[in-house]
């Protein structure tokens, strides 16, 4: 069994209800445990002899954050601004109303300042990332009705 298949096991196990699991095969025994989602330990055996043993525990994974019905996401990789300059007003807030093609925020990457707008008309409901705070592509920035 190769590592890789040992890892896509150790995901589905984390991802099961089994609190459990053991496995044999020829001269291979893989031992896991784990208690309120996390996986306690794991030995794996080859050939009769100890090889490996992993000590760090692995959390499950954090539960989904709420789903809102309208989300704008980060269309780039970059730091996260809400406001067009430092101490300046941001351009939305929660309870703020915006319309199609309003800028919501900022973007800056490769020292470029890019405007994020909104693609559809909403109300922002709640603001999901920190000003200064570096965001991936399809993170959430804004929930929104």
């Amino acid at each position: 069994m190769e590592f890789k298949e040992i890892q896509e096991l150790i995901k589905l196990i984390d991802k099961s209800g089994l609190t459990s699991f053991e496995m044999e095969r020829e001269n291979l025994r893989i031992s896991m445990k784990k208690e309120a989602g996390k996986i306690l330990s794991q030995e794996i055996v080859h050939q009769g002899v100890y090889t490996e043993q992993i000590k760090e525990t692995v959390t499950a994974q954090p539960e989904e954050a709420p789903q809102y019905p309208k989300v704008i996401t980060a269309p780039i990789v970059g730091t996260f601004y809400v406001a067009p300059a430092p101490g300046a007003e941001p351009f939305v807030r929660p309870g703020s109303k915006v319309k199609k093609g309003q800028t919501v925020c900022i973007i800056e990457a490769m020292k470029l300042m890019n405007e994020i707008q909104a693609e559809e008309d909403m109300e922002i409901i709640e603001v999901l990332a920190n000003d200064g705070e570096m965001v991936e592509y399809g993170q959430p920035l804004f929930a929104g009705k």
